[in-house]
């Protein structure tokens, strides 16, 4: 089995420890890079991600990965569920994040704590709806992850991921590896606290197993009608599955 990408390379701590420290790194600048990068567009995929639970009218949602909670905003705006629940191993987004609520004044709505996304400290059948945005390709264990939103989702409960895909298709496949490779670590490294991780992300996303294989996954560990949207010519991916 091929050794799992990590930001550092040459350090000897786990993947989930280095994607912690790379996170807390870069928290200051995440928001607006993340943007900047994404021309805005990721603002476009996100809500596209949350209106798969339109239908479904979720109450108390987890976000798993939340960072500095972008994607729980978004579903709040959509969904106007009763409660969310972010957790994330980033002390940094976590913080930005607290702040974010604080002046929205969501306190009410959202809350954040710091979580394993391996090991989630929720009951059995507790939440009736999962998120994660740009999240489980830095799952230490994929198989392990999935597997714990599983288990804290209710039966019928959905799960919806929002994943950056490798396209296929000339000439975006040509663009997007040229972007990625070379303008995303240029970029990050000019505004970021840690250059590291804009070559982290086209390097974790090269190595991640998107598209069908990742469905296969999802079945593998008990999700059921599953499905797969690619987006942008399958530069980014919706998956969604149900317990």
């Amino acid at each position: 089995m091929s050794k799992p990408v990590t930001p550092y390379r040459d350090s000897e701590a786990s993947k989930k420890e280095q994607v912690a420290t790379m996170f807390n790194n870069i928290s200051g600048t995440y928001d607006f890079l993340n943007h900047f990068l994404s021309l805005g567009i990721d603002v476009i995929w996100r809500k596209m991600a949350i209106r798969e639970l339109l239908s479904d009218k979720p109450k108390h949602i987890l976000d798993v990965a939340t960072g500095t909670g972008d994607f729980a905003f978004e579903s709040i705006k959509i969904l106007k569920p009763e409660k969310i629940t972010g957790v994330d191993i980033s002390e940094g987004m976590l913080a930005i994040a607290k702040e974010k609520i604080r002046k929205r004044n969501l306190q009410d709505v959202f809350e954040v704590s710091m979580g394993d996304s391996e090991r989630l400290l929720f009951d059995d059948n507790h939440f009736d709806a999962v998120t994660v945005a740009y999240g489980v390709r830095n799952f230490e264990n994929l198989e392990k992850g999935l597997a714990d939103m599983l288990r804290v989702l209710k039966p019928d409960g959905k799960a919806v991921i929002l994943e950056f895909s490798k396209p296929k298709v000339f000439p975006v496949k040509q663009a997007y590896n040229f972007y990625f490779k070379y303008v995303t670590p240029s970029i990050g490294k000019l505004f970021s606290k840690d250059a590291i991780a804009y070559s982290y992300l086209p390097e974790s996303v090269a190595a991640f197993p998107d598209g069908s294989q990742f469905t296969e996954v999802m079945i593998k560990v008990g999700f059921q009608n599953t499905k797969w949207r690619p987006l942008a010519f399958g530069i980014c991916s919706i998956y969604t599955g149900t317990k």
